[in-house]
């Protein structure tokens, strides 16, 4: 099967499918081609985006794309050349709900069944299209170190508001008038757009006279290792995907909580879910206190869950078996020679 690639986002969460797919398929990645010309710019360039992508289209049994993205809306408005399929994570769920003809898609594939319920409400149309499968990491790069318990939280995100690490900075004050030597590790970059966030975050941390007891460590190259001087790894979005970094710090060894964003229990057990801050205080105490063989056993417990339902090698099978599917049976395809 020739299959072709679309990726001009994140490649975080699909390098090992990709590579699946190279070492299985005639695999393609499609890169954009710009010219910079001193007239006429724009419209050269949205010429050749158009003749290129319908060539790639052409040329391929099926095109996957990982995110929605500009490169979707076009596909699903030229001609039905080929299969289609697309895995949405989060954002792109809402930035490209009403700019794809979804009847020329023929599978979605959704991180959780949240995000599931959420499409087929918008469009029960497209329902019998959608197939979950989950987020995953790679479970030899994520493993569990032994350590001795140090009361240090932490949280890995990006830092915008979504993320609610102000919030989590505030309930970390108040937790910490009833623990000693608590420490709070942030990790992650602030966003360009979001830079008013940090600074509120770096003041708030200042007035609090937090500053020996929080820590920003920055953007975080090496994760698995960052995971290693964690205790607790928390959670505190809104609204997620189904987010990745928990599975990550879990499968390191950490005991995890998260707010009670929507699909929050298809990756946690509920004793491991809060919705305000006293519940998420109270759940640190009384994680604080246990003995180190109950905290082995509770994160042992967890790495297994996240074994079992999070695993990449399991996800990239998956999604490759599904993109044959759409090769071998799409009846729409009327293919053109390369």
């Amino acid at each position: 099967m020739k299959l072709g690639v679309v990726n001009e986002d994140i490649w975080d969460f699909f390098h090992e499918v990709y590579q699946q797919m190279v070492e299985t398929h005639q695999t393609s990645l499609f890169k954009r081609r710009h010219f910079d010309l001193p007239i006429f710019n724009s419209r050269v360039n949205r010429s050749v985006l158009q003749r290129d992508f319908q060539k790639f289209i052409e040329n391929n049994d099926v095109v996957f794309f990982e995110w929605g993205s500009e490169l979707l809306a076009l596909a699903t408005r030229l001609p039905k050349r080929c299969g289609i399929v697309v895995r949405l994570h989060r954002y792109d769920v809402y930035a490209w709900f009403n700019k794809v003809d979804w009847d020329a898609v023929d599978k979605i594939i959704l991180v959780s069944q949240a995000k599931r319920r959420e499409f087929a409400t918008k469009y029960p149309s497209q329902a019998d299209k959608i197939v979950v499968i989950p987020e995953a990491i790679d479970l030899n790069k994520f493993q569990t170190h032994p350590k001795a318990y140090q009361g240090n939280l932490g949280i890995l995100c990006h830092l915008s508001p979504r993320k609610r690490v102000y919030d989590l900075v505030l309930s970390f004050y108040e937790l910490a008038q009833k623990i000693d030597g608590l420490h709070l590790y942030i990790g992650g970059d602030p966003r360009p757009a979001f830079m008013d966030y940090y600074e509120a975050l770096q003041s708030l941390i200042r007035r609090l006279n937090l500053q020996d007891q929080v820590t920003f460590d920055g953007l975080v190259t090496d994760s698995a290792a960052w995971y290693r001087k964690i205790d607790i790894f928390i959670s505190n979005s809104y609204s997620e995907g189904l987010q990745v970094s928990p599975m990550e710090a879990i499968a390191s060894g950490c005991f995890c909580l998260s707010h009670n964003w929507d699909g929050a229990e298809e990756l946690l057990p509920g004793e491991n879910i809060y919705f305000t801050d006293s519940e998420l205080q109270d759940k640190i105490i009384k994680y604080h206190v246990l003995s180190g063989a109950d905290k082995s056993r509770i994160s042992t417990s967890l790495r297994d869950i996240v074994a079992q339902r999070f695993d990449v090698d399991k996800t990239k099978i998956e999604i490759l078996r599904l993109l044959e599917e759409v090769g071998q049976s799409d009846p729409h395809r009327t293919k053109i020679s390369a």
